[in-house]
């Protein structure tokens, strides 16, 4: 067990403190960066460290001299971010476990940093619904795709393509406030809220838009997301897109609050609407189409062979998920108040993967539908995020909720921590990833019911907090007994049902899980 005098740090939860700037201080403060070294950031740093990068962080900081004056720059609230104790701890000195001691001077292993990734290797080139992308990355349409300038700036940060906030002929107005988040103890933004619309800028104006966005950027991949009130205006819409010369079109059957009903997910959650709107579609262009899914709905395959039936070339999905955030518990009004009233809308984020990742599950594991190509979002804040989504068979990814947060820079980190982890894996195309985790799925009634797999217990990671036992104890087998006086947990392997509950609370990673054995009764 740990002594009193020493020092730990977790670098992700260190990093998390960041405020993520604009123009970080940090950054502008090392002289190393000023004098054009171009493997210096340690703004850049921190945010690969906090996004998941893991080693590859230490790229961003080969030029670094320890001179501190990035923390002496910083202008956090409470205290300054300790960028060099987070390099200490991702560089493994001292290594800790999970934990990482502090207090280091000048011995930092500067012969094992890696090679440094190259900003465009080809690797993450894929293709989808016959376009080629120069990545899978995209903007999904909402208010990050909304006009000219906002795409111009995502592309030219490195964004494969996008699709454009959602074009209708309707009159469109929003209502103020429109957003909501949920949060949890320290993290304010695990879910978000939001009653935003379609575009309420007129049709032409958004066309005019995607023709100068392809104009200007032949190279990226630019669809136009469109909604009509019927079939003549989805033809004439699919015209518009074509003639704007548009790579894809995505047809939005599943915005879950719009102001009339008919519309969005009125429409995803009736497979005969869903076919005649999408016949209507390809009866306008002859450019690939996406259906759109919603969530909003027990099962997302019968809407989504629909549209496949009809013409569509591929499915997108997730849209957000109906929900309602709850009340002020100062004022009892609900929470995204608009002058005292509010409505059901949609909900996005973190917080919604799992759901997101369950559809596409759905879609890629039904003779139906699993042949389709599937552009996927829902939650995709980091590379990991992004990997799960390409093993569940998605050739393309769209992102909203992160770039609300973090900005279109974010796609950095996406990048990097991909192509990082294709390189320490051996693999030469992202397109290898498309569909590897199908394999794992299985019925409920197939899965292995025989075994089990115990926890491993590790005295010395151990903080003595006793969350296991609280945690086993009441919720559930009653595995972990305590010992007041030496204040330490141990775990009776015999009565451990192998739930893994206690592994999941653990703050400082001293509980594992163990080798698979045979149920003994």
């Amino acid at each position: 067990m740990m002594g009193k005098a020493e020092h730990f740090i977790d670098p992700v939860e260190e990093a998390s403190r960041c405020l993520l700037c604009h123009d970080p201080p940090c950054g502008a403060a090392c002289p190393q960066r000023k004098k054009g070294g171009k493997t210096c950031d340690p703004s850049f740093f921190i945010r690969g460290v906090r996004f998941g990068l893991d080693t590859s962080a230490l790229e961003n900081m080969a030029d670094c001299k320890v001179c501190k004056r990035c923390e002496r720059s910083c202008i956090h609230y409470d205290y300054p971010v300790r960028i060099m104790a987070v390099y200490d701890a991702v560089s493994g000195i001292k290594h800790q476990g999970l934990k990482f001691s502090l207090g280091l001077k000048n011995e930092r292993c500067y012969q094992s940093r890696p090679k440094p990734l190259a900003a465009d290797t080809g690797a993450l080139t894929i293709e989808f619904c016959g376009v080629k992308c120069e990545n899978p990355f995209f903007l999904s349409s909402s208010i990050v795709a909304a006009n000219y300038e906002m795409c111009a700036r995502a592309l030219h940060a490195g964004w494969g393509g996008l699709v454009f906030k959602t074009i209708g002929y309707g009159d469109i107005r929003d209502v103020s406030p429109r957003f909501d988040s949920i949060g949890k103890e320290r993290t304010p933004f695990v879910g978000f809220r939001n009653l935003e619309q379609i575009s309420d800028r007129p049709a032409k104006d958004n066309f005019a838009d995607l023709r100068k966005l392809k104009e200007t950027f032949p190279s990226k991949v630019i669809i136009a997301s469109i909604m009509g009130q019927n079939e003549e205006e989805w033809t004439a819409l699919a015209k518009e897109c074509e003639a704007a010369k548009v790579d894809l079109i995505e047809c939005n059957f599943s915005c879950p609050h719009m102001s009339e009903t008919g519309l969005g997910s009125d429409v995803g959650q009736d497979p005969e609407l869903v076919g005649a709107f999408t016949r209507a579609v390809r009866k306008g262009s002859r450019l690939p189409i996406l259906a759109k899914m919603t969530p909003n709905l027990g099962s997302m395959i019968p809407p989504a062979e629909a549209a496949l039936t009809a013409g569509a070339d591929g499915i997108a999905a997730i849209n957000t998920i109906k929900s309602f955030t709850g009340f002020n518990s100062e004022t009892l009004r609900a929470l995204l108040d608009v002058n005292g009233k509010t409505c059901v809308s949609g909900y996005s984020g973190k917080a919604v993967k799992p759901i997101a990742l369950r559809f596409i599950s759905d879609l890629k594991t039904w003779k139906g539908t699993m042949n389709a190509p599937v552009s996927g979002m829902g939650g995709i804040e980091t590379w990991k995020d992004a990997l799960d989504f390409l093993l569940l068979g998605c050739a393309n990814l769209q992102v909203t909720t992160a770039v609300m947060q973090y900005g279109y820079r974010v796609i950095d980190q996406i990048k990097l921590g991909l192509l990082g982890f294709m390189r320490r894996n051996n693999y030469m195309s992202v397109a290898e990833l498309v569909g590897k985790g199908l394999t794992a799925f299985a019925p409920a009634n197939e899965l292995d019911r025989r075994s089990v797999q115990p926890v491993v217990f590790n005295r010395e990671k151990c903080l003595s907090c006793g969350r296991c036992y609280i945690s086993c104890g009441d919720a559930g087998h009653g595995a972990v007994s305590w010992d007041g006086g030496k204040r330490l947990p141990s775990i009776n392997n015999n009565a451990c049902a192998g739930c893994h509950l206690c592994l999941y609370v653990c703050p400082s990673g001293a509980l594992s899980a163990g080798a698979r054995i045979t149920r003994t009764k």
